[in-house]
């Protein structure tokens, strides 16, 4: 539900009754995993997608239908071969979907503006909801903050609050969504709850070290995709906001000495397209012995070569070197700017989600992968 934050967000704040259908669980070649989200409200209006298109007209019967009598319900779509023309996923996969009205009187409304105000603004917390268990704790919700505290309640035993939270605030540090099985009494063992916690944090980090062309295209397939992106060179003729207008940053300071100074972790993706080995040999040294997501380093294979060997000469030890994607982008044939940001940021999408960057024509393995590289 938190992937149309913004527009359920302003959906509450202007009153709106509205259902919400979140998918809690997959299987197969799912189409959207875990946390998608497709909401309606008593206009009709809707957003969001469950599915890409396969079951969205029933998911709409659904939210209607949930708008009409107040009840939270769960639903399995999968496809069918007994039937072809029955309502189903034709990538053959499975998803459940959780469809929760959200009147002005339902119990998690306030838990749902506090949620959706807070992933809105880019602000961390974690949703926790019941998708399967007792009728009467279906839907119920629970927003825990990254200091621990929560707001909300799932009902039932009193020590299920402080148990949800715990599970929601492990997730959270890790900043994934996932499920959760927890016992009734709140005890940690998988029993008769099962939840469903969607984890809002701030975007991901692209850093792009050198303020040259291929950076200002680079910088808007970064937006593209979701990071919060930041433009770094040393020459301050170059590094601007008039020629950056799309960066959320433009920081002027030398490379290597900018990068240690600066928020990372384990999301975040390091760009140089400098290919001067003044300044990338001292920046690498940095950023290969930081727990980033992605460096990447663009030049030929000249360049690389030498960089290489200067790398080696600064200490750097094999598995240092190893992290370094250098030609960076995948083969893609580009030249343009605008393609090699397309090759850049295929690359970078490739190594988050394990993906090898092949043509899928012609090929057997599943399309879809879940969060831990696993085939689904």
């Amino acid at each position: 539900m938190l992937d149309i934050a913004d527009e359920l967000d302003r959906w509450l704040g202007q009153g709106r009754e509205f259902a919400v259908a979140t998918v809690v669980s997959v299987g197969g070649s799912a189409p959207r995993g875990p946390g998608a989200a497709l909401a309606v409200d008593s206009e009709g209006t809707v957003i969001g997608s469950v599915s890409g298109g396969c079951v969205e007209g029933a998911v709409y019967e659904l939210c209607a239908a949930a708008l009409r009598d107040g009840e939270t319900v769960r639903e399995r779509f999968g496809y069918s071969d007994e039937d072809a023309f029955a309502v189903g996923l034709t990538c053959g996969g499975i998803i459940d979907v959780l469809v929760t009205p959200v009147g002005a009187d339902a119990p998690w409304r306030e838990v749902f503006r506090a949620a959706l105000s807070t992933a809105a603004r880019g602000r961390a917390a974690a949703l926790a909801r019941v998708v399967q268990g007792p009728a009467g704790l279906l839907g119920r919700s629970l927003l825990v903050h990254p200091d621990g505290s929560y707001e909300g309640g799932l009902g039932g035993h009193p020590d299920l609050d402080s148990t949800a939270a715990a599970e929601a605030g492990a997730l959270l540090d890790a900043g994934r969504t996932g499920t959760v099985g927890l016992s009734e009494d709140g005890s940690h063992c998988p029993g008769g709850l099962t939840l469903l916690v969607e984890c809002s944090v701030p975007p991901p980090r692209m850093i792009v070290f050198g303020a040259v062309d291929f950076a200002a295209a680079l910088v808007r397939a970064g937006k593209f995709l979701g990071h919060h992106v930041t433009v770094c060179d040393a020459r301050p003729v170059f590094a601007t906001t008039a020629r950056f207008p799309e960066a959320d940053e433009v920081v002027v300071d030398w490379p290597h000495r900018y990068l240690p100074s600066t928020p990372t972790d384990g999301r975040t993706v390091l760009c140089v397209l400098t290919h001067d080995a003044r300044y990338d040999v001292p920046l690498l040294t940095e950023a290969l012995r930081m727990p980033v997501a992605f460096v990447g380093a663009m030049g030929s294979r000249r360049t690389h070569e030498d960089r290489d060997r200067r790398l080696r000469e600064a200490g750097l030890t094999e598995p240092e070197l190893s992290r370094l994607r250098s030609p960076i982008g995948l083969d893609l044939g580009a030249r343009t700017p605008e393609e090699t940001a397309l090759s850049i940021a295929a690359e970078i999408v490739a190594a988050r989600r394990g993906g090898t960057g092949a043509p899928l024509t012609g090929r057997e393995e599943p399309i879809h992968r879940d969060l831990t590289g696993a085939a689904a």
